[in-house]
């Protein structure tokens, strides 16, 4: 495995990380989510994805029984909430750390930042990053960043959002992947200014659930190979089976950073099937974007905001 440094937190995290979401897929059982996650860390992943919300907790509550049998020690345990206000994100975070049977999260994320207005909910005196920092001081967790996958401007808003309100971010998660150069793209745009504030920088969607390897034009090694050849700290891949996971460390093993010629290769083969965005579903519908399916999970709009309505 490869390990890199997580921005400028120092942390030591492997270059290609367990995607949560798969792990309580209706089709891994629980006894093969566990063998998925310790087979992971015993051959050298310790980068664990995770969030609130996947699999109405599922998946949380399988990552914390692999974490048993002292595996806790030898993880990075990220897991993400939607809540946009402090009361809501202050929940979302104490059931996760319940699932997840931790008293403490290596980083927690805020989750889908797709609209304009989520940096201005966030930052709100009331909003979920103040309960994200009082919990960072009462110890449970020790780094905060965000994620998304609709619009490289709304990731660069919440940077500088954040930057009005004297926060920075450990880290920031965003689609990474053959087609994202040639459409709305993260790499292009973004992460330039993540390297360049030293933050962690979270590849996801390398595959996209397997709909980019629909496009004929790449394989899933190029697909992994490809990201890990960005500024990543860690690439999140989802495994749902051991052969998947074979496959993950297979890439590993016979990466090398690809050359300027490789990687332009690999780009004049996608750009036709990315122009328009079609297998980058997640930035052009809603299909991926679980708050807007279940808007409850974000909590109530600041109460200052709703008394500047008319009723």
């Amino acid at each position: 495995m490869i390990y890199r440094t997580l921005g400028s937190t120092g942390e030591s995290v492997s270059a290609i990380g367990v995607g949560g979401w798969h792990l309580g897929l209706k089709h891994v059982d629980e006894k093969l989510a566990i063998r998925i996650v310790r087979d992971a860390i015993d051959r050298g992943i310790n980068f664990l994805d995770n969030c609130w919300d996947y699999n109405e907790g599922e998946s949380e509550k399988r990552m914390g029984k692999a974490l048993g049998d002292g595996y806790r020690e030898r993880a990075f345990v990220m897991t993400k909430i939607d809540g946009r206000n402090k009361k809501e994100a202050a929940k979302q975070l104490d059931e996760s750390l319940k699932r997840l049977d931790l008293d403490c999260i290596d980083l927690v994320q805020h989750h889908e930042i797709l609209r304009f207005e989520d940096p201005h909910r966030i930052f709100h005196e009331d909003g979920a990053n103040a309960a994200l920092v009082e919990a960072r001081d009462a110890g449970k967790l020790r780094y905060i960043g965000f994620t998304g996958h609709k619009d490289p401007h709304v990731h660069l808003y919440m940077l500088e959002v954040a930057e009005q309100n004297g926060f920075r971010f450990d880290t920031v998660q965003m689609p990474l992947n053959v087609m994202d150069a040639h459409y709305r793209s993260f790499g292009n745009q973004v992460v330039p200014e993540l390297v360049k504030l030293k933050i962690g920088i979270l590849g996801m969607k390398s595959m996209a659930n397997g709909i980019l390897l629909k496009s004929k034009t790449v394989t899933p090694v190029e697909c992994l190979h490809y990201a890990l050849s960005l500024p990543t700290s860690v690439v999140i891949t989802g495994i749902d089976s051991m052969e998947i996971l074979d496959q993950a460390f297979a890439a590993a093993k016979s990466f090398h950073p690809l050359s300027d010629d490789e990687r332009e290769a690999i780009l004049r083969k996608t750009r036709d099937a990315a122009a328009k965005g079609e297998f980058e579903p997640f930035k052009t519908s809603s299909i991926f974007d679980g708050t807007a399916e279940n808007p409850e999970w974000l909590g109530e709009e600041p109460k200052g905001i709703r008394e500047l309505v008319p009723a």
